[in-house]
């Protein structure tokens, strides 16, 4: 057998690589597992009702774009939350935004650009952003995104020549891990390179509805404001933090028609569309804030604990929003062990979603903790990562 060798260099993947470091013996009689960024906050009530009543759509094979409601449903998302005015055919509802953020790669991205693509990717990073890359010919690129950036990436830092190879530029706002925020100002600066190079951007907006105060302005709200290309920007979010209705696998994707037509169309041959019944239960979750506004203060309660328990700590940063703190250490891999070890908490090395660059690796120091247990059982786990790690 002859298989290609264009993923023959990835590492392995996060869980796995994960449950091998921690396949040591622990003294601690209860675990805590806080690697994973799965809510376990409720989600809405009705589902239930709204899944029963449509349980006959399983008999139907479901729609590939998205049924009416549903797109109706995510419109009005867009326009209560960022001022949009979308019609249906800018908005594909997704299986979920990982496969959108790989699909639309995809469907968008060139064979050939000034010589090989290039697809831009923060570093630390969602991890389908590098294998979409790969997928299609292009060179990742892993741009820094550390303190000294505010933990964003700084795209203008790149040379000329790279930026003239760039089909797309991947960016999650906020940021997982590090629970930065892109702001008007970062938005606008990037919207003008993007122009200038003619490259796409994908927002990674998965995180937007989780925050402290404000509301994280988006991409596609501030290229509309400034009379960009409307195909300069796809915007993708999910049911899944917002809601806390991972297993759902409700996603969109929204930017401008031609973008979106050409990911339908391959979509039409290739994608996986979500069940009927689940459209159905999507559309009425999208539709409904007040959960929302709960699920968001429930955040707020844990913001202030993370920020009592590690505010003592040198380089702590409290997040600006999402659920992950990004905590400083020597070693995230030793600390990780050490955690486990001593305290039955499972936390994520860093540098499991990073990637080494010049020898370095921006996410070695740190280790992503996820604040998406129940309220207790969240301030105990950090309160033993702080005594074990900080005491």
């Amino acid at each position: 057998m002859v298989f290609p060798e264009r993923f023959s260099n990835l590492p392995v993947a996060t869980w796995p690589r994960l449950r091998a470091l921690l396949d040591v013996p622990t003294t601690a009689s209860d675990v805590i597992n806080m690697t994973i960024g799965e809510p376990r906050h409720a989600f809405p009530a009705f589902v239930g009702d709204i899944l029963a009543a449509n349980l006959q759509g399983f008999a139907k094979y479901p729609n590939n774009n998205g049924t009416d409601d549903l797109l109706d449903a995510i419109a009005g998302f867009l326009n209560r939350r960022y001022g949009l005015d979308l019609a249906h055919d800018q908005i594909l509802t997704l299986n979920g935004t990982r496969e959108g953020l790989y699909n639309a790669a995809m469907a968008l991205s060139p064979e050939e650009k000034n010589g090989q693509p290039v697809i831009l990717t923060p570093n630390p990073f969602y991890q389908v952003y590098a294998v979409a890359a790969l997928s299609v010919g292009a060179e990742p690129i892993y741009v820094p995104a550390t303190e000294s950036s505010g933990h964003l990436p700084d795209f203008h830092a790149l040379p000329d020549d790279v930026l003239a190879r760039t089909t797309i530029a991947y960016i999650c706002s906020p940021a997982n891990p590090q629970g930065a925020v892109a702001d008007a100002e970062y938005w606008r600066a990037l919207i003008t390179l993007a122009e200038k190079h003619g490259f796409v951007i994908f927002a990674d907006e998965c995180y937007s509805e989780i925050y402290r105060d404000t509301p994280p302005v988006g991409a596609l709200q501030i290229a509309t404001e400034m009379g960009a290309d409307p195909d300069r920007v796809v915007i993708f979010h999910s049911l899944s933090k917002r809601s806390n209705l991972p297993g759902l696998r409700s996603g969109f994707c929204a930017g401008g028609t031609k973008s979106i037509a050409r990911i339908r169309q391959l979509r039409a041959f290739a994608g996986a569309p979500l069940p009927e019944p689940l459209q159905a239960v999507a559309a009425k979750v999208w539709d409904d804030e007040a959960h929302v506004e709960e699920n968001r203060a429930l955040y707020h309660q844990k913001y202030e604990i993370a920020d009592q328990i590690f505010g003592h700590v040198p380089g702590y940063q409290s997040p600006q929003a999402g659920f992950f703190l990004w905590l400083p250490v020597e070693d995230g891999e030793a600390a990780a062990v050490k955690l486990w070890q001593e305290t039955g908490v499972r936390v994520l090395p860093g540098a499991y979603l990073s990637r080494d660059v010049a020898g370095e690796n921006p996410g070695a120091s740190y280790i992503r903790v996820a604040m998406v247990a129940p309220t207790q059982e969240m301030q105990r786990g950090l309160t033993l990562i702080r005594d074990c790690l900080y005491g």
